[in-house]
């Protein structure tokens, strides 16, 4: 690891990762990802499919060096001077909402170049066994919330859109709350820690933490995404994805108190209001210019 003169921790995020800002006797920081040795397992291919992603010109921390440390195993990168979007973006005028949104999707098309593995199991069977966990998972937390049984009724109704569905690589959370505008005012994607491999459109379940900030910059991603041609079968499957991970956010919020559960009952509160108690396929957040 490269030596560097002060380390200053950053709290923000998820990530069981313990994340710090580092630099180096010339002024160069970076960051510094350390994963506990009992969570290391799949670092390493976190650390080879960021390059991946990075080849394709993807604008984000440029993952530059992986090994093992007292701690666990480590990540560098380099580091990125900006604000958070979500902090930034809802405070600018519309049509600029909306073009960030644009290059979000599109960034994300590009991500969705990377295949998934060859052996990858089918999409399908695969998914189908995730929403049988989330409803488990769901009847067994004491946490209920209006809608639930209008979900429960669109998922099994529905998951016969999962069909034949294609893989690729996924960021694995992307939203809003993972990227940043940099000094010169351009869009960053941080924070890849949960990659996976699935079906692209799933990518866009967490489009409710987005939609949530900024309906615009929701709607921008879309179209950018599918430039302005959103074929209407991504409306149904995204429901049913975003339906899938409200009811295991139910359990997950509910292990890290009572302020992430009103969080969850907050957005589920959203969601019922955008799909008129999914009566409707299209959120009422979705408006492009």
């Amino acid at each position: 690891m490269i030596d560097f003169i002060s380390k200053d921790t950053i709290n923000k995020g998820w990530s069981c990762d313990q994340k710090y800002c580092v630099t180096t006797a010339n002024g160069t920081k970076y960051l510094l990802r350390i994963t506990p040795k009992e969570k290391a397992a799949n670092r390493a291919d976190c650390f080879r499919m960021q390059q991946a992603v990075a080849a394709l010109g993807v604008p984000m921390c440029i993952p530059l060096e992986y090994g093992d440390c007292e701690e666990g195993v480590y990540i560098l990168q380099s580091w990125i001077d900006g604000r958070d979007a979500e902090e930034v973006i809802p405070t600018l005028p519309d049509t600029k909402q909306y073009a960030y949104g644009l290059e979000s999707g599109r960034i994300l098309r590009i991500i969705h170049q990377i295949p998934a593995p060859q052996d990858q199991p089918d999409w399908e069977t695969r998914f189908n066994a995730k929403i049988d966990r989330k409803i488990e998972m769901y009847a067994a937390c004491p946490i209920k919330f209006d809608g639930d049984t209008a979900m429960l009724r669109y998922l099994e109704n529905n998951r016969s859109l999962l069909h034949g569905r294609p893989q690729c690589f996924q960021h694995g959370d992307y939203h809003i709350g993972n990227m940043m505008i940099d000094v010169n005012g351009a869009l960053q994607i941080i924070d890849f820690d949960r990659f996976d491999f699935g079906d692209p459109w799933e990518e866009f379940n967490r489009i409710v933490w987005s939609a949530q900030a900024s309906p615009l910059f929701a709607s921008g991603m879309v179209d950018g995404y599918f430039e302005n041609g959103v074929p209407p079968e991504f409306w149904e499957l995204l429901l049913l994805y975003i339906c899938s991970n409200t009811l295991g956010t139910a359990a997950w919020a509910l292990g890290f108190g009572e302020r992430e559960t009103q969080t969850m009952l907050n957005q589920t509160k959203d969601i019922m209001d955008w799909y008129d108690k999914l009566q409707n396929v299209v959120p009422k957040w979705y408006k492009p210019l």
